[in-house]
């Protein structure tokens, strides 16, 4: 049952969207409380105003001098504290649009009335996290499943917003929450793991989860754990004719790398020319004669990459000879600079290269390792890897079964100026990914970097913490003030969600991964509390 906890002020102007409230002293009323007010109208009819708590303040009543508080304190002038609390409206029951009246309680909202203010009885819903007070935050997934929106874009600082953690929390409530029914088994996720090992151990129990965080999974309704099924993949190693993945303490991994068949007649040169580049550069054009006359070559001869690069070279002329000198000279140096970064994973005849092929339909999470890639091997792998699934989510004719995407980095690989065929593709996963089910989960630093189109495309927005002066950019505008102030000192597990069906941004907290993020928490269990529960 709601309970009430203040009046509608009197002494501010109350409107249909934003009204102000008077808190009682014994009250406790936080920023991120949902309320709601009623409105009698002439006819009988009762009005509803749901809303959030974004501002509090709190002040002296009858005070004139700021010198007035030390004379309060000490008894010489009685004064009395008064606290009131800014209320935005979330949703209207009816839609009559007519302010609450002065005076009029206003209640906590909760159980029922709390899922309306939310709008969570019409949703699918899938976990966000916990509200400050505990109870959950859930999205529509229909948003995200490309039925009315698709894609979740995350942006913070590294190391303290939790960003990829964060990801990979959305993918365990989605999974694991019953939300997918039969359609789960044959739903993917493809994540790449750029930094460190964290993400090679998702299939581990995490020995450091405590109590208390098994707790908030079953509040969501998870049963806290690993993923149960993991496929984890490394780069093979450089100088080595074995193709042996190149990884430090998840040995059973598997090696990847392509033929430089397959690399020919899939046409995947571009992604060596993966930087960004000026969109009037000519290179572009070349790479595309180049490719096409590898598509149409006999290269089973070919050995390594560095043969590939002078058959590449000693037919430069005949197959680009339109092209300006300089224009085919920057190309050649390009292609001699790839060698020593991405050659290793080019290789001649194998004896069984299905093994080593990259295949996400492989298992429910397929995690591609690229952490130890120069830049410009990580541009390589996440191309072909993104246009091959693309073209096979194409093929399928269907957006069902989901194919989710998780990558980092994402000002890296689709900056807002100049061109590359690797932005190329994800904005095309941007803009066209819906309706095929490809749904991307894409996290960065600074959204001001990114390509608009791939922002704009994201249904749902989400910031950790933020450096303030980043907070201050257009991209952010979706982040009332008060909002903006608190990015910049959000904890760790900690993020502000927005949402379409939700006109103000959520404050979240989701629990300690349940799942291994290091090789240390798959070790022997530790003592309940040991350990910090969001490491950088």
């Amino acid at each position: 049952m709601s309970k009430e906890i203040g009046k509608v002020l009197g002494t501010a102007d109350a409107q249909p969207l934003d009204f102000w409230i008077a808190v009682p002293s014994e009250e406790k009323l936080q920023l991120d409380d949902i309320v709601l007010a009623r409105r009698e109208l002439a006819g009988g009819e009762t009005v509803t105003l749901y809303g959030i708590v974004d501002i509090l303040a709190a002040r002296h009543e009858g005070a004139r001098l700021e010198t007035d508080v030390f004379l309060s304190v000490e008894g010489v002038i009685p004064l009395t504290h008064s606290v009131r609390a800014h209320v935005t409206v979330t949703r209207v029951e009816p839609e009559i649009f007519v302010p609450p009246l002065p005076g009029a309680p206003v209640l906590r909202a909760e159980g029922a009335d709390r899922e309306l203010a939310l709008f969570f009885e019409n949703m699918r819903p899938f976990p966000l996290g916990l509200a400050r007070d505990g109870e959950p935050v859930y999205g529509n997934f229909e948003f995200l499943d490309g039925s009315r929106g698709a894609h979740i874009n995350i942006s913070g600082i590294s190391g303290v917003a939790t960003k990829t953690t964060y990801a990979t929390f959305l993918l365990y409530g989605i999974f694991q929450s019953g939300l997918l029914a039969g359609a789960g088994t044959n739903t993917h996720a493809l994540i790449f793991n750029a930094k460190g090992e964290d993400l090679l151990w998702l299939d581990k129990p995490n020995a450091k989860l405590r109590l208390e965080d098994e707790a908030r999974y079953r509040k969501l309704g998870l049963k806290p754990g690993a993923f149960p099924d993991v496929a984890i993949y490394a780069p093979v190693q450089k100088n080595s004719q074995a193709l042996v993945p190149d990884v430090g303490q998840r040995l059973d991994a598997t090696g990847y790398c392509w033929s430089i068949e397959e690399f020919c007649r899939q046409r995947y040169l571009r992604f060596l020319f993966a930087e960004g580049d000026d969109e009037s550069s000519q290179i572009a054009a070349v790479i595309e004669r180049v490719e096409s006359r590898l598509a149409q070559s006999d290269v089973r001869a070919l050995d390594d990459f560095n043969q590939l690069v002078e058959f590449i070279r000693t037919n430069l002329d005949d197959w680009a000879g339109g092209y300006a000198t300089g224009t085919r000279a920057a190309f050649e140096r390009r292609l001699d600079a790839s060698a020593p970064r991405v050659g290793h994973m080019i290789r001649g005849a194998m004896e069984d290269p299905d093994r080593h092929r990259l295949n996400w339909k492989r298992a429910q999470v397929t995690v591609i390792d690229i952490h130890n890639l120069h830049d410009r091997a990580k541009r390589f792998v996440i191309g072909v890897v993104l246009k091959r699934m693309f073209e096979d989510k194409e093929q399928s004719g269907t957006r069902v079964p989901l194919a989710f995407v998780v990558l980092d980095e994402l000002n890296k690989y689709a900056p807002r100026e100049g061109w590359s065929p690797i932005k190329d593709v994800i904005l095309d996963m941007a803009e066209r990914g819906r309706s095929l089910g490809v749904i991307l989960i894409g996290a960065e630093q600074t959204a001001s970097q990114i390509e608009r189109r791939v922002v704009a495309n994201s249904a749902f927005r989400v910031v950790g913490r933020l450096d303030l002066a980043e907070a201050q950019q257009h991209e952010y505008a979706f982040l009332p003030a008060a909002s903006r102030a608190r990015a910049g000192i959000l904890k760790p597990g900690t993020v502000i969600v927005s949402q379409p069906e939700i006109p103000v941004p959520l404050l979240v907290q989701f629990p300690f991964p349940a799942w291994a993020t290091r090789h240390s928490e798959v070790e022997a269990a530790v003592a309940a509390g040991a350990g910090d529960p969001f490491p950088d």
